[in-house]
């Protein structure tokens, strides 16, 4: 860990080269500000600023001095500025005659700060040190803008830096007239009977600025010399700025982090730093302050009570007034006036959060604290956009007031959200970086608030959030049903409960797999009501990839119910049997379908039924029914055959006998080759397996090429598996969310064509270990959440020198975890030799595979795993920008995702859409635009995906002779295509129903380029005659690379 740390800052910290530089450019500034004439300022300087401050013209005429000073402040002054973000404070304390006694009434004072920086910024435009400038704001505050200064030197390091001007206003006013229970904007007094209005947050706007050099003289004062505590700061900085959502105008910034610091290195904070911490020591000390103090409870001061100068009711009034309070040296200005209490709650949990990362993760949580990034899509279980460009609402009562419109309105849209969810959400986050990326400050704030607002909701639990009503007051509460009734307007009911209570209530009725969109639906109708929102301007992030997973309109883990009962009926049958050798002693359920993991379970099929088909109900069904795995034991014998080939045959036997046993007593109808047995039951084919305990030991076999091969046996396989699917039931009776982040996660592995090389079961492991070591994040309880993460955890996670530990039920022991990192060890001591030859290059560790080699022993190899990383890094990029950004009317983008680039391929083969098994799941039919056409074919008359079942004429029995269990077209032409073809080409495609298949080459070419394509061309012919009636055409792209 302390290596890492230290790593970690010399990664961040500035190297001298460019500390040079920038004091270079800091005095050339500094000179061209002191040779500025004094001057008249009137406000046609920035018209368009003063206009919409509501400030009348004449009263902000001024004489320009240049400022009193020139002082370096923040970061940089204390050298603890963090890369890559660096930059420069600079304060420009105003001289006292540029300003009147009464300035600090009604935005005079705003208005006379704009107009300095104005003459700052016309005097600064030809100094040749200044490349570039910039208008922003303090803060996100409108009515403070600052002077963005772009340097014109050349650094070594890739990263920018800019200069930010702050004028500074000390002791330009009698703190006693900005008390936080006076009004300073008078127009908020105007009007017959009006109540006076306190102005606590425009007060504070311009003791801020009174009291920065003050504060600032504090902090450097502190930090001098202290290199652990500079060193703390980086670190607090790099963990802070890595979770977007706490390092906000309205949360955390450097200059607060830096004196909350300060603060606990004095008395007044306890002295809970002192000189003898180390960097880490101060950084744990931070975060425990920021999670456990009571800043909005009783709040914090620099000052000790003994010499404490400020009244017991200007304290009191801090906290009636703001969120959070930290007094600054003065004890006059609360420091984090801004905070909200979204902020404050969320910047709480982050930092209790981090503290329990850094204890339960390896290496102090150094990955998760420092490395990953905690942003807004992949933090929050619902994000919602609210576009309120020209909403006129939010400007009706001016751009500024006590508070500026923008912050009003966040703090709306927050009550009403967080009122309307209840217990449902843990805490609502709203955000609006109201100010724009590029400002011309004579255009006001016209162009102020066009970003989008970002709301984020962290749900409590799924069991909460998928809650089907809420419980209102009871209907003899007059007062709090009427307050009830007016915030849920028409959605409101009174209803009698099953305990006799009647009260009020509201409903969201909706089916079992859509309860996901709940609180979407309580949001768009509480939004829309109070707010007069139209759907239009709000997008909420959860159900924009539910496309990938239905059958039309209907989401087919729907019928998970008649599963489970059809698999009841036919486990109780099992077990009945009593005319075969042996009984059946247990029934397990292999089949993802079973657990809620696969993308498209099975749908009941008519010709599957016991008794009545549906005719009227059905006019076509599938040709095809995928049969669902089912591992079946029989009681203790000791006559089965010791060789392994003699044991299939014997368990072949059994399951033929079975077979006719349930056709026999039950009227079953049983489908029975050598190789399976297919039992139909209640719309489902299940496939039945015989485990054997004996088998469990052949786990050695030869494989091909003259390599050995050393692979599980059948009843290894079938242990394996149902090891596997019993820990995964576990986790999704636990994590309601799992299932569908599963479905998601494997949409994407095939959508992208890597069915060939990452088992169902790895993915499944993938998207647990999410759920069970979620840091720094916690568990997903949303499916677009928990897929962004999954793509992340793919793409980022050190495959080549960490296992990925898998431990659903808590069951490894300190011994258990010693024997896998020995095992992933041992399987790393060829990396120094060959990179590329890493066996497994994924190693998956389970309480039941120690090793890794269940599901990624041989697949996927450290090439396709590098590729499957490039594509989830791309993948995630591409989802995070949708959600907080949108499709900028662009159609189909979310549809992208699954969308996968065919010209990365060697050659690519396009397949019959109307001969897959199932064409209904194609996402998108597959075109080509690049590479030589090769062949053309045409589609095959022996194969039809559906067969019609509305003709009476047939009967039940020949309809169901036509039905094929466990048919696949595209599997059966790969299977040909390796059989034909062996070690040729490594074969890409869709298990799910892609009409596309990829190849790659495995061999590289020779120097003869032409003669080589043409051979390859050939080649691919041959494949279209092995295809034949299948490909629809093939392209070659690229020969191989050519041998060196």
């Amino acid at each position: 860990m302390n290596l890492k740390v230290d790593e970690l800052l010399k990664e961040v910290q500035l190297d001298s080269s460019t500390v040079k530089a920038i004091d270079y450019v800091i005095s050339s500034i500094k000179d061209a500000i002191g040779t500025i004439p004094d001057h008249k300022v009137l406000s046609d300087t920035a018209p368009g600023f003063i206009r919409d401050l509501g400030v009348q013209s004449d009263k902000v005429g001024f004489t320009f001095k240049k400022p009193k000073s020139f002082d370096l402040v923040g970061s940089y002054s204390i050298t603890s500025v963090a890369k890559p973000h660096a930059n420069v404070d600079v304060l420009l304390p105003m001289p006292k005659e540029c300003f009147l006694e009464k300035d600090y009434l009604d935005h005079r004072y705003h208005a006379k700060r704009c107009l300095y920086l104005c003459v700052i910024e016309k005097h600064l435009k030809s100094s040749p040190a200044v490349r570039k400038i910039e208008w922003s704001t303090f803060q996100n505050e409108a009515r403070k803008p600052v002077l963005i200064i772009y340097p014109d030197v050349q650094l070594v390091e890739p990263f920018e830096i800019f200069i930010r001007l702050i004028p500074a206003a000390t002791s330009l006013f009698n703190v006693s007239k900005l008390s936080l229970t006076r009004n300073n904007i008078r127009v908020l007094n105007q009007g017959e009977g009006s109540i006076k209005q306190a102005t606590p947050k425009y007060n504070s706007s311009i003791l801020e600025d009174m009291f920065l050099e003050e504060n600032a003289a504090f902090v450097k004062k502190a930090f001098l010399g202290w290199k652990d505590l500079q060193e703390a700061l980086l670190l607090l900085k790099v963990w802070a700025r890595h979770r977007s959502s706490i390092y906000t105008h309205d949360g955390l910034n450097g200059f607060l982090i830096s004196f909350i610091m300060s603060h606990l290195a004095t008395e007044s904070g306890g002295n809970r730093i002192n000189r003898s911490m180390k960097a880490m020591q101060i950084f744990r000390v931070t975060l425990d302050f920021i999670a456990t103090s009571k800043l909005s409870e009783k709040g914090f001061s620099l000052q000790s009570l003994g010499q404490c100068n400020v009244l017991k009711e200007e304290r009191k009034q801090h906290l009636q007034s703001f969120s959070a309070n930290l007094c600054d040296i003065s004890g006059h200005f609360n420091l984090e006036f801004r905070m909200t209490r979204s902020a404050l709650i969320e910047l709480r949990d982050e930092a209790a959060w981090t503290l329990n990362c850094m204890d339960k993760c390896r290496d102090g949580g150094f990955e998760e604290v420092f490395m990953t990034k905690v942003d807004f899509p992949s933090k929050f279980d619902y994000c919602i956009r609210i576009n309120l460009t020209g909403n006129s609402k939010v400007y009706e009562m001016g751009f500024c007031s006590d508070d500026e419109c923008w912050r009003v309105y966040e703090e709306k849209i927050h009550s009403l959200l967080e009122r309307a969810l209840t217990d449902r959400a843990k805490y609502v986050r709203v955000t609006w970086r109201s100010t724009p990326f590029e400002w011309n400050i004579k255009d006001g704030f016209s162009k102020f608030g066009n970003e989008q607002l970002l709301a984020g909701i962290m749900v409590s639990s799924s069991e909460k959030s998928f809650r089907v009503v809420d419980v209102g007051p009871n209907s003899e509460n007059k007062e709090e049903v009427a307050k009830f009734r007016k915030f849920w307007g028409e959605k409101a009911e009174l209803r009698r409960f099953k305990d006799g209570n009647i009260a009020e209530s509201t409903v969201w009725e909706c089916e079992q797999w859509d309860r996901h969109l709940i609180i979407k639906r309580i949001a768009e109708h509480i939004l829309s009501r109070h707010l007069s929102l139209s759907n239009e301007d709000m997008v909420h992030v959860v159900d924009q990839l539910d496309f990938c997973l239905l059958h039309g309109v209907k989401d087919p883990i729907s019928d998970s119910g008649a599963l489970t009962k059809a698999f009841e009926v036919l486990s109780k049958r099992l077990r009945s049997l009593e005319d075969i050798p042996l009984g059946v002693s247990s029934v397990k359920p292999l089949d993802p379908a079973f657990r809620y993991t696969s993308v498209f379970p099975p749908e009941p099929h008519p010709l599957a039924n016991d008794t009545d088909i549906g005719r009227r109900s059905h006019k076509f069904v599938t040709t095809c029914i995928q049969p669902l795995d089912v591992m079946i034991q029989l009681e203790g014998s000791g006559n089965w055959p010791l060789d392994e080939v003699a044991l299939e045959k014997t368990k072949s036997a059994f399951l033929l006998k079975i077979g006719e046993s349930l056709q026999r007593c039950w009227g079953m109808t049983c489908i029975s080759s050598e190789e399976e047995v297919n039992v139909l039951v209640s719309g489902y084919a299940f496939r039945l397996r015989i485990l054997h305990e004996r088998g469990m030991n052949l786990i050695k076999k030869q494989a091909g090429n003259g390599q050995t091969k050393w692979i599980p046996s059948l009843d290894k396989e079938l242990f394996l598996r149902g090891q596997h699917s019993s820990m995964v039931n576990g986790l999704q009776g636990r994590y309601p969310t799992y299932g569908s982040v599963v479905r998601l996660a494997k949409r994407w592995v095939t959508s992208h064509l890597f069915s060939s090389f990452l088992a169902e079961e790895a993915i499944e492991l993938l998207v647990a270990y999410l759920f069970l070591k979620p840091f720094p994040f916690y568990a997903p309880c949303s499916r677009i959440t928990g897929f962004l993460r999954f793509l992340e955890l793919l793409s980022s996670h050190d495959w080549t020198f960490f296992p990925l530990i898998v431990d659903i039920n808590n069951d490894l022991t300190l011994e258990d975890e010693k024997e896998i990192n020995e095992n992933f060890m041992s399987s790393r001591k060829s990396y120094g030799e060959n990179s590329l030859n890493v066996d497994p290059a994924m190693f998956l560790a389970t309480p039941y595979d120690k090793a890794s080699e269940a599901w990624t022993k041989f697949s996927p190899n450290t090439s396709m795993l590098r590729r499957m990383a490039l594509y989830a890094r791309s993948s995630a990029e591409f989802l995070t920008k949708l959600i907080l950004q949108g499709q900028n009317g662009s159609a189909n983008r979310w549809e992208c995702v699954f969308r996968t680039p065919l010209n990365n391929y060697d050659a690519v083969i396009l397949l019959h859409r109307d001969k897959l098994s199932y064409p209904q799941r194609l996402l998108f039919p597959a075109e080509m635009n690049k590479g030589r056409h090769v062949i053309e074919g045409k589609a095959s008359k022996d194969f039809h995906p559906y067969m019609q079942i509305g003709n009476k004429n047939n009967s039940i029995l020949e309809m169901r002779d036509n039905l094929m269990v466990n048919f696949d077209p595209t599997r059966c032409f790969l299977d040909d295509l390796k059989r034909e073809f062996p070690d040729t080409f490594k074969v890409w495609y869709d298990s799910l129903g892609g009409d596309a298949v990829g190849l790659t080459w495995e061999k590289s070419g020779s120097k003869k380029r032409g003669r080589e394509d043409a051979g390859y061309v050939e080649m691919l012919k041959d494949v279209g005659s092995v295809g034949k009636g299948f490909v629809k055409s093939i392209y070659f792209l690229k020969a191989p690379r050519l041998q060196s």
